[in-house]
């Protein structure tokens, strides 16, 4: 609706709460106590002596001047609500014309809506949270993860694969119908037929579909007459004409190359996105280990399912264009021609085609507000930078990457360990105290073979600070306490950085 539309529906309320005013009024003003009711002043129960002279005195007076005020007033309340009640009817008349007339505007109002007390309806419902940030509830090290909607997938194929598997092995025709009951039975999910195209676009190869009747069913509501959906697994050919198994190990292989086809989809989303990058970052596939930290993997688009055989359609004759339509190749030529002229001549004329729009020039990249003064070439390098540390997360290996991670703690270590050596007076301490005195201190809960990984690689980073000696069947942690604790953090962060640019 329009802005004149909305004042008058507002005109129209307006209205009605002033009828409905004047009409609580009215009834205030007409409401009179009678001689029976218990507020009457005449009552004789609840009058005293004293009062009576008085009010005899004016009860000549108080019939006479009541009934005319109640005249006047109930008259004049009586046309203000003929008068309200007549335009409040001719406002909702206006009302109903304007929202019949206009169906459609009540989309584009939804402020309208809202002030009639019908809440606004959301445009799109969103996917749970566990699909929207699965990638980042992963446990274990980053690595190359694929979406939610792609691992249940590739658990949908996995199913399929084992049901077809049994069906073939023993030499039963495998249908849809057989196979979608056995995945939904598996999973607990919904399969179907799209699910089964998405399998052939990213799977070409592993299927043979075709449409095939007179299959027993042993079903009431599948006639053996009727089309059904067969499906082949397709298998390299053994030697001596034996016919092929769908084994363990096939299915084992054939799940890896589904995972492998859903990774290199992946890929493919994820080259498109660092082409996007300002500046755009190239990686080489041999080396990539992990995604980029800001390419969103479960919004990855999904994919699109592969056509796969339909039955074939018998033509019946069902309604009377379809007759027509037939009786139109009974025509003679002339006849036909005549009807294209005819149908050409009262054809409404279309609408030139529009020539393609010319898309306006990107404008130059302007930096944000924050960043106005600050020099063109030092943004340039703080860029390249960043390229360059994304470039090395995103190559970095898992071996590399828990190294990463211990020197990362080994600044906090180092001041739990110096603390433990002055609280225990000693100048060494064994491998075993040290480790179970840091795993109690250390605020992370860790096994003691973990910590003494990191003891060993704070040794290896500061031979002069921490030295390990082996003595018989133990081995002694030695540490400086003398030594500078600032300065040795200092250099322990020092030595994650570097590393981390590597």
């Amino acid at each position: 609706m329009g802005e004149g539309d909305t004042e008058l529906l507002q005109e129209h309320h307006s209205h009605y709460s002033e009828l409905a005013h004047m009409a609580g009024r009215c009834q205030l003003q007409v409401r009179v106590p009678g001689p029976g009711s218990p507020a009457a002043s005449g009552s004789p129960e609840h009058s005293s002596p004293s009062k009576k002279t008085k009010k005899a005195a004016l009860s000549g007076q108080l019939p006479k001047l009541a009934p005319q005020k109640d005249k006047v007033s109930s008259k004049v309340t009586l046309s203000e609500l003929e008068s309200c009640l007549q335009r409040a009817r001719e406002l909702g008349a206006r009302a109903q014309e304007l929202r019949a007339s206009a169906p459609g505007n009540d989309a584009k109002e939804p402020s309208v809506l809202e002030a009639e007390g019908h809440p606004a309806e959301p445009c799109e419902e969103k996917a749970p949270a566990y699909q929207r940030f699965h990638a980042l509830a992963q446990p274990g090290l980053p690595g190359l993860v694929l979406p939610y909607k792609y691992q249940v997938l590739a658990e949908m194929f996995r199913s399929m694969d084992t049901i077809v598997g049994m069906l073939y092995n023993r030499s039963e025709t495998v249908t849809f119908a057989k196979v979608k009951q056995g995945v939904q039975d598996m999973m607990r999910k919904r399969f179907e037929e799209r699910n089964v195209g998405q399998i052939k676009t990213v799977y070409p190869t592993s299927y043979r579909f075709r449409q095939e009747r007179n299959i027993p069913t042993f079903k009431d509501n599948v006639k053996r007459s009727d089309y059904q959906l067969t499906i082949e697994p397709l298998l390299d050919q053994e030697v001596g004409n034996v016919a092929p198994q769908l084994t363990a190990s096939r299915l084992l292989q054939r799940r890896q190359v589904f995972s492998q086809n859903l990774v290199e989809r992946v890929r493919e989303h994820h080259r498109v996105f660092l082409a996007s990058l300002n500046p755009p970052m190239v990686v080489p596939e041999d080396r990539l280990t992990r995604w980029h930290p800001r390419f969103n993997v479960d919004e990855v688009p999904d994919i699109e399912p592969a056509e796969l055989p339909q039955p074939p359609t018998t033509e019946t004759l069902a309604t009377a264009q379809e007759v027509l339509a037939r009786a139109r190749s009974l025509m003679s030529p002339r006849m036909e021609k005549a009807l294209n002229d005819l149908a050409l001549r009262t054809a409404v004329p279309s609408s030139p085609v529009s020539s393609s729009p010319v898309l306006p020039a990107t404008p130059p990249a302007t930096p944000p507000a924050p960043l106005k003064g600050v020099s063109q070439d030092l943004l340039e390098r703080i860029r390249a930078k960043e390229v360059q540390k994304q470039l090395a997360q995103m190559t970095r290996c898992p071996e590399q990457e828990q190294r990463l991670q211990r020197l990362e703690r080994l600044p906090e270590l180092a001041r739990v360990l110096r603390s433990i050596f002055v609280s225990e007076r000693k100048p060494a301490l064994t491998m075993e105290v040290a480790c179970a005195r840091m795993v109690g201190s250390y605020r992370v809960a860790m096994s003691s073979g973990e910590m003494e990984k990191h003891v060993q690689l704070l040794s290896e980073l500061l031979p002069d600070w921490l030295s390990l000696h082996r003595i018989r069947t133990d081995t002694y942690v030695k540490l400086d306490k003398a030594a500078d604790l600032a300065s040795v953090t200092a250099q322990l962060a020092r030595l994650a950085r570097a590393e981390e640019m590597l």
